[in-house]
């Protein structure tokens, strides 16, 4: 028997932090790169064995991290620490592990979660940016922030988001309950938008942005924009905003 290896699995849990550009999303891909299968090709590496990854839930190609959140199981005498040491030096620069340790083996990274936070940055000014441009989406024109806060605190609290939901959601309903969802003006022209629910569909995030820009452009009034959550209905919303201004900033347990 390998040196590394004992009888009895053990469960470890991961925060990662990843710049999604250069890969087609988070789940395992035969043909591309994918966050999940580095990560569980380094672990190969590490215990000799098939190790399977399991996220919070799936980012989308060009989606961003700053705190995902991952477990895995395997046969092993190393120490949390000397996982994190182990797949850092065996990751490519733009998936860094922040943090490994132990958990009890009932412990399931997408099964025991009930809340994620999200950011979406924005870039408003008349000159777009050489450096961070895969960072956030640039528009030129002006945006009137104070219509999209109205707009966006419409969206606070319990509420069917069948408006905003993407095709091909795995879900089984479309009700999630939002709990904070606000702008922000930063540096530079940058716009900050934070969103936390206790769960999202597929381009829920993307899809409400795109909506709230449609209102920061006079395209679209806050109360147009509570009639299109009512309706629930995809074709009345605004665009999905691209992916690169789009971070899963934390993961709620």
């Amino acid at each position: 028997m390998d040196a590394n290896m004992e009888t009895n699995e053990r469960n470890f849990r991961i925060t990662i932090e990843y710049d999604g550009t250069g890969y087609h999303g988070w789940q395992r891909q035969k043909d591309r790169r994918s966050i999940q299968g580095e990560i569980e090709k380094a672990l190969e590496k590490l215990t000799s064995q098939k190790v399977t990854l399991i996220g919070s839930g799936r980012t989308d190609a060009g989606v961003h991290a700053l705190g995902q959140i991952a477990n895995y199981r395997c046969r092993t005498r190393m120490s949390a620490q000397a996982f994190e040491k182990g797949l850092n030096s065996l990751l490519p620069e733009d998936i860094v592990i922040r943090g490994c340790r132990e958990v009890d083996e009932s412990f399931h990274a997408r099964y025991d979660a009930v809340g994620k936070r999200y950011r979406y940055c924005i870039l408003n000014r008349p000159t777009p940016a050489a450096v961070g441009r895969q960072y956030a989406w640039y528009l030129k024109k002006p945006l009137d922030v104070a219509a999209m806060e109205s707009a966006g605190s419409r969206i606070l609290g319990k509420h069917d988001f069948k408006a905003f939901e993407g095709t091909g959601s795995p879900r089984s309903h479309t009700i999630r309950t939002v709990v904070e969802a606000k702008w922000r003006k930063a540096a530079s022209g940058l716009l900050v938008f934070e969103i936390e629910a206790d769960g999202f569909l597929r381009f829920m995030v993307r899809n409400i942005v795109g909506s709230l820009v449609d209102v920061g452009q006079g395209k679209k009034t806050p109360d147009d924009f509570e009639a299109i959550l009512n309706a629930r209905d995809r074709s009345l919303a605004g665009i999905t905003a691209p992916p690169q201004g789009l971070f899963l900033l934390r993961v709620k347990y």
